[in-house]
C-alpha cells in the first residue's frame, strides 16, 4: 500500500538475515528478538547538557512538569510509557521514551512537550541524540585539559558531548583543553558549526579536511615548534549503517555486503591516521553504527597487527555499568553481494581481489589473535536495551607507530624542526595510504620545497596576527572561501574604551580576541582560548578552518556617544562575566521575568532596588545578574547572566528567543503558545524580515533590531512594549530576536551555505 505518497518499505532482507545468522553475532536463541527489535521504531532519546549550571533545573522541570503530563496518555491507541532514564548514563542526564519521532511531531496532545524539546535543543540545553551515539564520548574519559580531535564529527552530537566534558567546571571560563572537530564534507561542516555554537565555548574549532589525510599541526611550546599530538581522539568513521535500520528504514532495501567491502579501506586509513596523531598514553575510540565485523573487528585487528605492539585494546568492561554489551568476535568470514563466502585470503580468486582485501580476514596466527584481545571490543545489539546497533573499540597508544619512529627529530633546533615536521606530515599521510611502506626521500624533498614556498607569506601573516585560509589555488578542493581570522594587536586602540567602560580585570586575555575582517570597521569581536590561538597562528597555511571562537562584543552605532562602541553579546557573556567589574546590576527574580516577557519595559516597572542601581549608571550596555536565594527553594536555584541595554527611561534584555523561553520555563512561567497565535503574525513578520534582508549587508545588528521594533510598535501599538509572554506582542519580541539571530550569519561567521545542508543525510 501507499502511505503519505510513498510506497511502504517492507522490513525484510534475506541476504542480511543469511549473513548475520552465519556470522553468529547474535547469541543463540535471541535471533527472533533481534529481528523483531530491528522492525520496531527507535525510541526517542534526549540528553541534558551536563556542563550547564542549569542542568539540574532542566532535569527537575522535565520530571515534575512535562513527564507528569504524559501519565495515562494514549496516542493512536498506544499507551505512552513514562520516559525512563538511561541506566548507564551518569547523573540521569539521558532519557528515552517509546514515543517515535513521528508521534512526537504530529500528536496534538504532545505538542507542548515537543515545543519544549525543540526550543531547549535550539539553545543548547538538550540534545536529541540516539542512545548508542552517546557511548563513544563517555568511553574517551575526557578531562578539561585534554587536546581532542573529532575526526568525522558532523552532524555534531558527539562533539557537543566532548565540549561539555571540557567545561565540567563552569567556574573556569577557559579550560586548557580544546576540541578540533573535522569533517570532509564542506556543507556538513556548517551543520557541525550550528551544533557546536549552541554550547558557546571558546575551545572549539571546526575544520574541513579528509580525515584519512588530516594534516599534522604545529604548536609553539616555549618558543619551539612542536607537532601537536592529541590526548584523545574520537574516530567515528563513515559506515554502512546497518545498526540504524530502526530509524533509517531504507537500509532494509539497500543493504548488501558490498557497502562494507567498499568502506573497509577508508575506515582503516582514517583509523591509521588517527593513531598516528595520538599522543603516547592517549586514548582513541573507534566506533561505527554498523554490526559488520568487516567494518569493525577487521579494521581493529589490522590496525593492531600493523602497530607491532604500539597499540592495545583497553578493557572497558567495568565502565558504564548498566550498559548491556556483547564482546568482540575473533572469527568471521567475508561474503560478496551474490552470497559467495570466503574464509581466508587464499580462497579469493584474482578477479575478486580488488573487492576483497587481505585485511578483511581474521588473523590466522592464534597466538597473535589471542594477544589482540578482540573480545574487549563492544557490540551493542538492538534488542538488549531497545536501542540501535553499534560497535565501539577503545585503543591506548603505548609507543610511536613503527613507521613514525623518526618523530623525535621535531625537537631539534627551530629551522630543522619545521622541515622535519613537514616531512613527518608527508610520511604520516603516506602511512595512511599504505601503512606497510617506508617514507621516501622524494616526499621529504617535496615537503621542504612546499615549506620554503609558503614561509614568506606565513611569517608575514603571523606578524600581523592574521590566520587566513589556505592558498587560493587550493580553494577548489574545499568549497567557498572563508574570511580570515585576525587577532587584535596588543596596542589596538579599539580595546582601550572597552576595557575602561566594563572595567575589565587585568587578567583578561585580550590577545585572544579576534575579528573576521582585515579592512574597514571591526563589527564583531570573537574570543578563543589561548591554546586555540596557538593552533591558529601556527597552522593557517595548512588548515581550512570553518569556524572558531564565540562572539563577545558587537559594534553598536549608538554606543559611541556613551563611551563604548561595543555592546555585550549574550552568547559570550558566561565567558566574559568573570572579567567584568563594572556595569553589573543584580536583579531579583521578578525583575528577570519583566525583562524576559516585555519588550522594552520602563524603569518604573522594576523593583526599587534595581531602579536605585540604574539611576547612577550611564546609558549603554549592561550585565543583568540573578543570584538564587537558598532561603526561597521554590524560586529558580541557578544563577542567570543576561546582556541588557539601559536607555533613558527603560531597561531591556538582549537575549535570543529560545534562551528567553528557557529561562521563563525554569522560573515556572507558562510559555506554551497556540500555533494559531504564531500564525497571526507570520505574514506580517515575513514582510518585515524581507525588507531587513534587503538592507545594506554591513548594517549593524542593533540598528536593524531597533528599526524592526519601531515598525512593529507603530503597527500594533503601545501594547507591544508591555504585554505578557502569552500575548501576540511577545510574539513580536520573539520575532525580533529571530532577526537578531538571523543577522548573526554575517556576524558569527557561519556561512549561509549551512542552510543548504542536507539534514536527511547525516550520521548520528
Amino acid at each position: 500500500g501507499w502511505a503519505g505518497g510513498y510506497p511502504e518499505i517492507v522490513k525484510e532482507n534475506e541476504l542480511f538475515e543469511r549473513y548475520y545468522r552465519e556470522l553468529g553475532i547474535v547469541p543463540r536463541g535471541e535471533w527472533d528478538a533481534f529481528m523483531a527489535a530491528l522492525r520496531e521504531p527507535l525510541p526517542a532519546t534526549l540528553r541534558i547538557t551536563g556542563y550547564r549550571s542549569h542542568a539540574k533545573e532542566i532535569l527537575h522541570c522535565l520530571k515534575e512538569k512535562y513527564f507528569k503530563e504524559l501519565q495515562d496518555l494514549e496516542v493512536d491507541g498506544q499507551k505512552v510509557e513514562m520516559p525512563q532514564a538511561l541506566s548507564w548514563y551518569p547523573e540521569e542526564l539521558a532519557w528515552h521514551t517509546n514515543l517515535s519521532r513521528k508521534i512526537l511531531r504530529k500528536s496534538p496532545q504532545l505538542e507542548r512537550f515537543h515545543q519544549f524539546l525543540v526550543s531547549e535543543t535550539e539553545c543548547g540545553n538538550i540534545s536529541r541524540q540516539e542512545a548508542v551515539s552517546m557511548i563513544p564520548p563517555l568511553l574517551l574519559d575526557v578531562n578539561p585539559h585534554h587536546k581532542i580531535l573529532d575526526m568525522c564529527a558532523a552532524p555534531g552530537s558527539k562533539t557537543a558531548q566532548l565540549i561539555e566534558m571540557l567545561h565540567a567546571d563552569m567556574n573556569v571560563p577557559f579550560p586548557k583543553g580544546f576540541v578540533i572537530a573535522n569533517d570532509v564534507d564542506n556543507k556538513r561542516c556548517y551543520l557541525l558549526v550550528h551544533q557546536a555554537k549552541r554550547l558557546n565555548s571558546p575551545c572549539i574549532m571546526v575544520v574541513n579536511h579528509d580525515a584519512s589525510s588530516i594534516p599534522n599541526l604545529q604548536i609553539d611550546v616555549d618558543g619551539r615548534k612542536e607537532v601537536l599530538f592529541y590526548d584523545r581522539i574520537l574516530c567515528d568513521v563513515p559506515c554502512s549503517g546497518d545498526g540504524t535500520m530502526r530509524k533509517n528504514i531504507d537500509v532494509w532495501k539497500k543493504w548488501t555486503t558490498q557497502n562494507s567491502l567498499q568502506l573497509h579501506g577508508l575506515q582503516l586509513r582514517i583509523a591509521t591516521r588517527g593513531v598516528e596523531q595520538l599522543a603516547e598514553g592517549g586514548r582513541m575510540v573507534y566506533s561505527t553504527c554498523s554490526l559488520n565485523p568487516i567494518e569493525n573487528e577487521a579494521v581493529i585487528a589490522s590496525l593492531l597487527e600493523k602497530s607491532q605492539g604500539a597499540l592495545e585494546l583497553a578493557d572497558v568492561s567495568s565502565e558504564l555499568p548498566g550498559l548491556k554489551r556483547m564482546p568482540g568476535i575473533t572469527k568471521w568470514k567475508v561474503m560478496l553481494k551474490d552470497g559467495q563466502w570466503f574464509e581466508e585470503w587464499g580462497d579469493v580468486p584474482s578477479n575478486r581481489q580488488t573487492q576483497i582485501r587481505p585485511t578483511m580476514f581474521p588473523i590466522k596466527d592464534e597466538e597473535k589473535l589471542k594477544a589482540m584481545n578482540l573480545e574487549r571490543c563492544l557490540r551493542i545489539l538492538p534488542h538488549h536495551q531497545n536501542t540501535g546497533g553499534f560497535f565501539v573499540a577503545v585503543l591506548i597508544k603505548k609507543s610511536p607507530m613503527p613507521w613514525n619512529k623518526r618523530q623525535p627529530k621535531i625537537h631539534q633546533k627551530l629551522p630543522q624542526r619545521t622541515e622535519d615536521t613537514e616531512a613527518t606530515a608527508a610520511n604520516s599521510n603516506n602511512g595512511s595510504e599504505c601503512i606497510t611502506e617506508e617514507p621516501t626521500l622524494a616526499e621529504n624533498e617535496e615537503s621542504k620545497k612546499m615549506q620554503e614556498l609558503q614561509n614568506s607569506d606565513t611569517e608575514q601573516s603571523k606578524k600581523e596576527g592574521v590566520c587566513g585560509p589556505p592558498p587560493s589555488k587550493k580553494m577548489k578542493l574545499f568549497g567557498f572561501k572563508e574570511d580570515p581570522f585576525v587577532f587584535l594587536p596588543e596596542d589596538d586602540p579599539l580595546f582601550l574604551p572597552i576595557q575602561k567602560f566594563y572595567a575589565l580585570d587585568p587578567s583578561f586575555p585580550k590577545m585572544n580576541l579576534l575579528t573576521r575582517t582585515q579592512e574597514g570597521k571591526k563589527r564583531q569581536l570573537y574570543m578563543v582560548s589561548k591554546e586555540l590561538r596557538n593552533v591558529l597562528l601556527n597552522n593557517s597555511e595548512k588548515m581550512k578552518v570553518i569556524n572558531t571562537g564565540i562572539k563577545v562584543w558587537s559594534r553598536n552605532s549608538d554606543g559611541e556617544q556613551f563611551g563604548c562602541a561595543f555592546r555585550l553579546a549574550q552568547e559570550g557573556i558566561y565567558t566574559l562575566y568573570p572579567f567584568i567589574h563594572a556595569r553589573i546590576i543584580n536583579v531579583c527574580i521578578e525583575d528577570v521575568k519583566i525583562l524576559l516577557t516585555q519588550e522594552n519595559p520602563f524603569l518604573s516597572k522594576f523593583s526599587s532596588e534595581t531602579q536605585k542601581k540604574v539611576k547612577d549608571m550611564a546609558m549603554g550596555s549592561i550585565v543583568l545578574k540573578y543570584d538564587p536565594d537558598p532561603e526561597k527553594p521554590d524560586d529558580l536555584q541557578c544563577p542567570i547572566v543576561l546582556c541588557g541595554w539601559q536607555g533613558k527611561t527603560s531597561l531591556r534584555a538582549f537575549v535570543p528567543k529560545n534562551e528567553r523561553l528557557h529561562y521563563l520555563r525554569m522560573m515556572g512561567v507558562e510559555v506554551f503558545k497556540a500555533k494559531r497565535k504564531e500564525e497571526e503574525l507570520e505574514s506580517k513578520m515575513t514582510e518585515v524580515q524581507h525588507r531587513l534582508a534587503q538592507t545594506e549587508e554591513g548594517m549593524d545588528v542593533e540598528d536593524k533590531e531597533h528599526d524592526l521594533v519601531t515598525k512593529m510598535e507603530a503597527e500594533i501599538g503601545e501594547e507591544s512594549s508591555h504585554s505578557p509572554v502569552e500575548s501576540s506582542a511577545m510574539e513580536v519580541e520573539n520575532k525580533t530576536e529571530d532577526v537578531d539571530q538571523s543577522s548573526k550569519n554575517a556576524n558569527s561567521h557561519v556561512s549561509q551555505e549551512s542552510k543548504d545542508t542536507d539534514v536527511n543525510n547525516v550520521k548520528d
